[in-house]
């Protein structure tokens, strides 16, 4: 008998997404990641949970209308990690016509049921708080009603739904040979330690590394579909005060996404090409850079130049056409031959589709081993057991339990943790009971929190992932967070 019935080689968001699938439905999971959870493309995304609007242009009616149906299901599952906001269109004179715009959102309207969330208008912004960041030409916006989520920390909620469900969530483990006979026989580095597990199904969902683990690992052919990609973003200074996201048409008819990011920065993008190289060293080359400078600069009365940059954000994914400039919903393989235990392959996608893709990926082993019926689209992921709309009163309730938080520190947490904050804070009075600080924010408590319960090792799987407290913490802050993570609780 093997010892697990899934085997799955990837911790970003198909691979964790997969694991708590497979984990609900009564498999024995164990999800292998040789880094840190999230920590490639799935922490370098868009951050968008949407229907892809530019996709109306290609009458891709079907597609729009299941983006939206998932992005109405995160909503639901996930009420602390994925937010509704208010997107704005800017009306260029050289761009698409007022009439074209006003009909694709009339469309985007009707396609999406809209739980609660207001219909898309027309702003004049010459009186409007959207128009007080643009310059002057532009007088009429168009606003439509979409989500924007905490990729990395939706990345971790599925991991910790999947633990929770019986999966073995194993980081810093390397997966250097499998053998496929009639179950997979995995060898494994964890953590500097050879093992060797046994699988009656293995799952490929290691992203850029997709074609690299088939050859070299599993020693199959790779999936011929896909092609490498890298995704990129710039973050700069705060630019507007409102929490609308701005959707700029660029003058090569792509959209470029410019929306609040941490509170105090702004997160702009999205420079999407082909890429070759190494998926574990991906870096924002300055031409991308330039680029996105230059599409906020068509719109922005306060000009972003490449030095104004604080941080870039990259990461390399696989997708079915890399000449695409829109997110695709990935690919899935699947290869069974006789007396040989099944392979999936998982690749490629955004994040709005990451929970009905795992979805297909593991109905697909159906014939293979019974199992109960798909069920994630209906069950909340941990932290987010209450309504979107109760966001604030979930603040307004931490701010009152814990009297010693201010109201940007209770957003931030019940950002991350939602109603399971109270596994982060206990039963702590002031802040002396939270420990050591880190900065403006992180506390000893929720270090040894997040080490005990959300796989971090390093202090960059908290600042970078976690959180984003790294684009705030001062330099004497990280070296001391690394001295407290190393010394033994």
């Amino acid at each position: 008998m093997a010892d697990y019935d899934l085997a799955i080689i990837g911790g970003g968001l198909n691979g964790v997404c997969i694991a708590r699938d497979a984990a609900g439905r009564g498999l024995r999971v164990i999800l292998l990641e040789q880094g840190d959870l999230g920590s490639a493309a799935s922490s370098a995304s868009p951050r968008l949970i949407h229907g892809d609007l530019a996709l109306l242009e290609h009458r891709a009616l079907l597609r729009v209308r299941a983006a939206l149906a998932e992005r109405d299901t995160w909503l639901r599952i996930a009420p602390h990690l994925v937010r509704p906001m208010r997107f704005a269109i800017p009306a260029h004179s050289d761009e698409r016509p007022l009439w074209l715009l006003r009909a694709g959102l009339w469309f985007y309207d009707r396609l999406s049921s809209r739980p609660g969330l207001p219909a898309s208008s027309t702003v004049d912004i010459t009186h409007h708080p959207i128009g007080d960041a643009l310059k002057r030409p532009f007088g009429t916006a168009f606003e439509y009603s979409d989500c924007v989520a905490d990729d990395s920390r939706l990345v971790i909620a599925n991991a910790l739904d999947a633990a929770e469900r019986g999966a073995a969530i194993c980081t810093g483990a390397r997966c250097i040979r499998a053998e496929q006979t009639e179950v997979w026989r995995l060898v494994v580095i964890d953590r500097g330690q050879r093992k060797v597990f046994t699988a009656r199904a293995l799952a490929n969902a290691t992203g850029a590394w997709t074609a690299s683990i088939a050859e070299t690992v599993l020693r199959v052919p790779p999936p011929g579909l896909a092609t490498p990609v890298q995704i990129s973003q710039i973050i700069v200074r705060r630019l507007f005060d409102n929490d609308n996201v701005y959707v700029f048409q660029n003058s090569d008819r792509r959209l470029v996404f410019a929306m609040p990011y941490e509170r105090d920065f702004t997160l702009i993008g999205t420079v999407r090409h082909p890429f070759k190289g190494d998926p574990a060293a991906v870096s924002m080359p300055a031409p991308d850079i330039a680029y996105l400078c230059e599409a906020a600069n068509r719109y922005f009365r306060e000009r972003v130049e490449p030095s104004d940059v604080i941080a870039t954000r990259s990461g390399a994914n696989m997708a079915v056409n890399p000449t695409s400039s829109h997110p695709l919903d990935g690919a899935i393989t699947l290869r069974a031959t006789r007396r040989k235990a099944p392979l999936l392959a998982l690749f490629g996608g955004d994040i709005t589709t990451a929970r009905r893709r795992a979805e297909r990926a593991v109905s697909m082993l159906t014939p293979f081993y019974p199992m109960s019926r798909s069920w994630t689209a209906n069950s909340p992921l941990p932290g987010g057991d209450f309504a979107w709309q109760r966001f604030d009163a979930q603040v307004e309730a931490a701010c009152e339990r814990w009297q010693f938080l201010t109201e940007r520190e209770a957003q931030r947490l019940v950002g991350a943790y939602g109603s399971r904050l109270a596994a982060v804070l206990g039963e702590a009075k002031n802040r002396a009971d939270l420990g050591p600080a880190f900065g403006p924010e992180l506390t000893g408590a929720e270090v040894r929190y997040l080490m005990a319960n959300e796989w971090a090792r390093f202090p960059d799987d908290i600042l970078w992932r976690r959180s984003k407290l790294g684009l705030t913490i001062p330099p004497a802050d990280r070296e001391a967070l690394a001295v407290f993570m190393a010394s033994p609780s």
